[in-house]
Parts: C-alpha cells; sequence; structure tokens
C-alpha cells in the first residue's frame, strides 16, 4: 500500500511511545492520522502536532469503541490502515504473598481479567469493526487490496517472565489470531501482520531507575541497547507497506531471549 494523503489510518494508544511514534511516522507521510487513547491531554497534544484527530477511547468498551471509529471517519473517513499500539503490562505471579500476613495468595483474576480485556480483546474488537469499515472500500492496486492492520504482541508471548502470566496470556493471544484473521479476512483484501517488541524505551521504562534501563539494555545481544520507538514505527510501516507481507508475525528485540526473571 502506498502511504499518502489519500489514506486514513487509526494507531491504538496513539498518545505515547510505540503509538505515538508510529503517527509521527505515518503522518509524516502525508496519511491522515486518528489517534484512540485515554489519555486526553497528550492525545490531543499529539494530534495537534502530526495535524491529526484525537478521540477519546477506552477499547475494552464497545461503545466507547464505535464512537471513536464514528469520530475519525466523520473527519479523515473511512480507514485503511489499523496500528494497533494500546495495551498494559501488569505484573503478578501466578501464587504470591499477602504483605501483611505472608499467607500465599492466589492471582488477582480481575488484574488477569483486566489484561486480557485491554490487550487482547481491545486489540480484536478494534480489528473487527476496522476490518468491516475497510471491507467495503473499493480495492486498490493491482492485488485489490482494500487495509492494513498491523497488532502490537511481545516476546513475552514466546518468552513469558516470573510475574507475567497475565501479559503473556494476553499477547500470546495477539499472537496467535493473527495468521486465523489474515484468513479470515483474505477474501476482503486486508492484510495483518504483528510486531513482538523486545525491550523498548517507552514512558513506563523512563519511569524506572537508570541502573535498571542500564541492566536491561546490557542484556540485549546486539545491538546493546534498548529498542527505539522509532525503530517499530519503520516496521510497521514496513508490514503496511509491503503488499506481500500478510498473517506474519516478527521478533524486534536484538536477538534478546527473555530469561526467568
Amino acid at each position: 500500500m502506498q502511504l499518502d494523503s489519500s489514506i486514513a489510518a487509526i494507531v491504538t494508544g496513539g498518545a505515547s511511545g510505540l503509538g505515538a511514534a508510529t503517527a509521527r511516522a505515518l503522518a509524516a507521510k502525508g496519511v491522515k492520522v486518528a489517534l484512540f487513547d485515554l489519555n486526553t491531554e497528550a492525545g490531543e497534544a499529539m494530534a495537534k502536532e502530526i495535524g491529526g484527530v484525537f478521540c477519546e477511547v477506552d477499547v475494552t468498551d464497545e461503545a466507547s469503541t464505535l464512537a471513536g471509529f464514528e469520530k475519525a471517519r466523520t473527519a479523515h473517513g473511512q480507514e485503511r490502515v489499523l496500528v494497533n499500539c494500546a495495551g498494559i503490562a501488569p505484573a503478578m505471579k501466578t501464587v504470591g504473598k499477602d504483605r501483611e500476613t505472608g499467607a500465599k495468595k492466589p492471582h488477582d483474576l480481575g488484574y488477569f481479567e483486566k489484561a486480557i480485556a485491554i490487550n487482547l480483546v481491545g486489540t480484536f474488537r478494534c480489528i473487527a469493526h476496522s476490518a468491516a469499515g475497510m471491507a467495503a472500500l473499493d480495492p486498490l492496486g493491482e492485488d485489490g487490496e482494500r487495509g492494513a492492520i498491523v497488532s502490537t504482541a511481545s516476546v513475552a508471548a514466546q518468552d513469558g517472565q516470573i510475574g507475567q502470566a497475565a501479559y503473556a496470556a494476553s499477547k500470546g493471544g495477539v499472537l496467535a489470531m493473527t495468521l486465523p484473521i489474515a484468513r479470515d479476512l483474505m477474501s476482503e483484501g486486508i492484510r495483518i501482520n504483528t510486531i513482538l517488541p523486545g525491550i523498548f524505551e517507552t514512558p513506563m521504562m523512563a519511569g524506572m531507575p537508570q541502573n535498571v534501563q542500564d541492566a536491561l539494555a546490557a542484556s540485549v545481544p546486539f545491538p546493546k541497547r534498548l529498542g527505539k520507538a522509532a525503530e517499530y514505527a519503520k516496521l510497521a510501516l514496513f508490514m503496511i507497506e509491503t503488499d506481500y507481507m500478510n498473517g506474519e508475525s516478527v521478533r524486534l528485540d536484538g536477538a534478546i531471549r527473555m530469561a526467568p526473571r
């Protein structure tokens, strides 16, 4: 797909981190970008920076998500590109310890369900609604493409660490559904690919002590540093622009394989 001013895109989690970098990269190509996020202040600022539109959206809520699509499409028309970056990274062991009594206690199921609701169900919700709109568009080019989707899993989908059962399950679901969705959408001319980022420079990572960030960077085989959000964006655009890439999941991680902890 050729990215230019004729294309509209939606980026979930677009107010910061990987989503913001992708929104900037798309806008630099002339694409009309709508941002889905819960952070109104950051989202409005990002939309102003790139000349896009901000939609306050909770991807776990059907009505909120539909309202976001309506606002984005009213501003820019039906999107041909969807990039899913909205997500959380919870940490809790399957069996932990009560801080007050020291007694063993099971994982908080509400916490587990929240991770699944945002990272997995929220991603699928946006894919399903976006693809339904894309399917009604006229096809582009000789292949008859109507749209392209990029989702975000994580290396935790394959190398989940201690305390990452909920996160790994949610991202593992994103990874596992990529191929069947590609097959579901093949007759509609819509492609989908997934990125599995390793350890990246994000607002969440920036909040960690410098020595922790340095230790994480040192654990990457090469290059020995944290990934840059712009590198994620570069791969996302490659997946969108490369017409023969479909149903694929790619690690972007400097060859890291996560240890148990």
